[in-house]
């Protein structure tokens, strides 16, 4: 039987605005090009696929992509450009994601377990074995803000393999735990494996990698570097490792700006017209200029959404000038009209008394 396919990633990139006051992101909302601002791409055009029981590590240096993509297959933030199709429920877990510091460890558990669509006669269920799995003690009764960063990933680690989630994405969460609960972790990742579930296994210890997953995907700033089979991405990415470890500071520092500025670089247009003229047929163009439109490749707003920003605009600065006359906008309104009817009545009356004065200066030239 084929297996499943529970992951597609498709063409993704992810774009950020360099902005460098908070005061430009408010201005940026009312120009029709973002032309003079600066971006950054995460992701520069990802594509893979993933199938049923598959348990799959992200490794790479800092600032690889790796905790973007994540979040993105996570449903957590959206893709620029691209598709992603997810056959299942997901679940992530990183240090201290989504637990609220002002809650409880308890409120904690019973409002994540709310927010996955369970009961509270569910949660009242496995409440308990939670509790259990966290290790964390009398604890569970105190505000999360005064838990370390070890008791906050094991809190968010019991609550998501509570919610038997179809994906599991665990983003840095093993390496704050002692060996004790990282065992523990194990234990329960390779019992979701044994269900055919698909594990996604985010860090830097390449060993952990190695021991865990089946298959490594290598992100190397914004761009996946090499897929396959663990020990030999494994191996590849150990040489890297030595390789750069062997640079000067210098010619690292010299080597992380290349890449970087290679991100900040990034044309989208340029990688849209390549894939378009590598299609295989109309159908793969059809696709490819759903997951490109035209405003998520452009700089420039599409004609209807300027037509929309402009009516708003031009609505607010009515509404504004509306209460500074200090009167309601009913009486604007009506008075608005009331003016037109009393044009209107004058009009009249003058009309009428001149026909009257007419008439009367007719009646004396008769007489």
């Amino acid at each position: 039987m084929e297996e499943q396919i529970k992951v597609r990633v498709s063409n993704v990139t992810k774009q950020y605005d360099l902005y460098k006051q908070k005061s430009d992101k408010v201005k940026a909302l009312f120009k029709f090009s973002k032309q003079d601002i600066p971006t950054f791409w995460a992701l520069k055009g990802v594509s893979f696929e993933i199938h049923d029981g598959e348990t799959v590590g992200l490794i790479g240096i800092n600032g690889s992509g790796k905790s973007t993509l994540s979040n993105i297959i996570a449903g957590i933030i959206p893709p620029t450009t691209g598709a992603t199709n997810i056959n299942g429920e997901t679940s992530i877990i990183s240090i201290s994601a989504g637990l609220k510091n002002q809650l409880t460890g308890l409120e904690n558990i019973r409002l994540k377990s709310l927010m996955t669509g369970k009961t509270n006669a569910e949660i009242d269920e496995s409440i308990d074995s939670i509790i259990e799995f966290a290790d964390i003690g009398d604890f569970v009764n105190q505000p999360v803000k005064s838990y370390s960063s070890g008791m906050k990933s094991r809190l968010g680690f019991a609550i998501a393999v509570h919610t038997n989630p179809d994906i599991l994405i665990i983003d840095e969460a093993l390496s704050v735990g002692d060996e004790t609960f990282y065992q523990k972790c194990v234990d329960k990742m390779m019992e979701f494996k044994a269900q055919g579930k698909t594990i996604f296994f985010v860090s830097h210890s390449l060993g952990q990698v190695k021991k865990l997953c089946d298959k490594i995907i290598w992100m190397h700033y914004g761009e996946i570097k090499m897929i396959g089979p663990s020990e030999e991405v494994a191996k590849e990415y150990q040489s890297f490792i030595n390789e750069f470890k062997a640079m000067s500071a210098k010619e690292k520092k010299a080597y992380q700006n290349k890449h970087k500025q290679e991100q900040k670089d990034f044309d989208i247009r340029q990688f849209h017209q390549e894939k378009i003229a590598n299609a295989k047929d109309k159908n793969e163009e059809k696709i490819l200029d759903q997951q490109f439109s035209e405003e998520k490749i452009t700089d420039k707003m599409t004609w209807p959404t300027r037509i929309a920003l402009i009516i708003t605009i031009a609505a607010i600065i009515f509404l504004v000038s509306v209460h500074f006359s200090e009167k309601s906008l009913t009486s604007v309104l009506i008075g608005s009209n009331n003016r037109d009817n009393e044009i209107h009545q004058l009009a009249g009356t003058s009309t009428n008394e001149v026909k009257t004065i007419s008439f009367s200066v007719e009646n004396d030239r008769i007489e």
